[in-house]
Parts: C-alpha cells; structure tokens; sequence
C-alpha cells in the first residue's frame, strides 16, 4: 500500500469512529411520532440501540481490512457497497441515540481496531474465505437484529423501522456474499464468532 493510500484509510477509520455519519437514504421511521416511552424503556432502547451503532461501527472497520487484503475486483467492490450501507447504518443509529438522549459507545476506538484487525486477517486468508466471513457476519447480525425486534419497546416505532431496515440490508449482503462464492465457515470459527459477539454486545449496552 503506498503512502497515499494509507493516509486515505487512517482519513477513514478517523472519520468513522469520530466524525457524524451521513446518509443517502431517509432515516426509516424518522417521520413517525416520537413515543412516551417510560424512563426504563427508553434506557433499555437506548442500549440496544449503541449496540446496534457499534456494530455499524465494527462493519467499517471489518470491510475496510477485508478489502485492503482482497485479491478480486469484484470483491473488493462489493465489500465497498456493503460499506457504504453500513454508513447510512452508522447515522441512523447514531441520530435514533442521540433521540434518546443517549451516549455512544466510550469503546468505539477499541472496537473499531479489533474488527479492523479481524477483516485483515480475513482477507489474507483469500477471497472465497473473506467472502465466507462476510456473509457469516450479516448473518449472525441478521439473527441479532431479529432479537433486538423482540425486545425493543412495541411502541417504539422510531427505533424499529430502522432496526427492520438495517435487517434487510444485511440480508442483501450475505446473499450478495454467497452468490460471489462465499465459503462455509468451520463450525469452530463461527462459533467463535457467536462468543465475541456477544462480549460486545453485552459491554456496548452499557458503556
């Protein structure tokens, strides 16, 4: 990677974990009334909803490394593509907490490096395997984004279309990933997986 290139990804990774996001696409929801949620609901929405914005934050980081290591063209342009959604992610759940009158994650610059370190490590494996760790990642967040419909306050109608069109999106990508030649993970990997996850969403509900 020459010189320029590296500025450009430091710019980026500075960008993401630092500067507002911006989206291209309405925030869903976002002309639906504000509801009288309780004290306690709207802790709780708002926990979930800094989980959901570190993982936008932790998708940046892991399709940027993925990228930066990837061999195919065709790739590497749709790991670019499930970025750019995962922007507009990124600003959704970032307005929906500041809503809620809610702090991001204090951790973001550490998770934002730990997923980036993990998409290096993916691309380097090769493309039929980046892929495989692309479309088991949308997965487990399509599963995990399912539960957080479940357990958002029914009339939190605001928090909810963008959680249903975050899962959507996701959705897309582990097709996209699969249809480019995605491999099937060892059961061991996602796993592994599944417990990481679940060390961050447990902290970043709370911190």
């Amino acid at each position: 990677m020459n010189s320029l290139n590296l500025i450009n990804e430091f710019d980026r990774a500075l960008r993401t974990v630092f500067a507002p996001a911006h989206s291209s696409r309405p925030t869903p929801g976002a002309d639906m009334p504000e509801a009288a949620l309780s004290e306690a609901d709207k802790r709780h929405a708002a926990g979930l909803m800094r989980v959901n914005h570190v993982g936008e934050i932790c998708a940046q980081a892991l399709y940027q490394g993925q990228a930066l290591t990837s061999r195919d063209p065709a790739v590497t342009a749709a790991l670019h593509q499930a970025a750019e959604e995962e922007t507009e992610h990124l600003a959704w759940t970032e307005r929906r907490l500041a809503e809620l009158g809610a702090h991001k994650s204090l951790l973001n610059p550490f998770w934002y490096a730990g997923a980036l370190a993990m998409g290096v490590a993916a691309g380097k494996l090769g493309d039929k395997w980046n892929l495989g760790f692309l479309a088991e990642t949308e997965r487990q967040v399509e599963a995990h984004l399912d539960s957080h419909l479940e357990h958002l306050p029914e009339t939190d109608a605001r928090s909810r279309a963008i959680v249903d069109q975050m899962k959507q999106d996701e959705a897309k990508h582990a097709e996209t990933a699969l249809a480019l030649g995605a491999a099937e993970l060892p059961a061991p990997i996602r796993t592994a997986m599944r417990l990481m996850s679940r060390v961050m969403t447990t902290t970043a509900y709370r911190i």
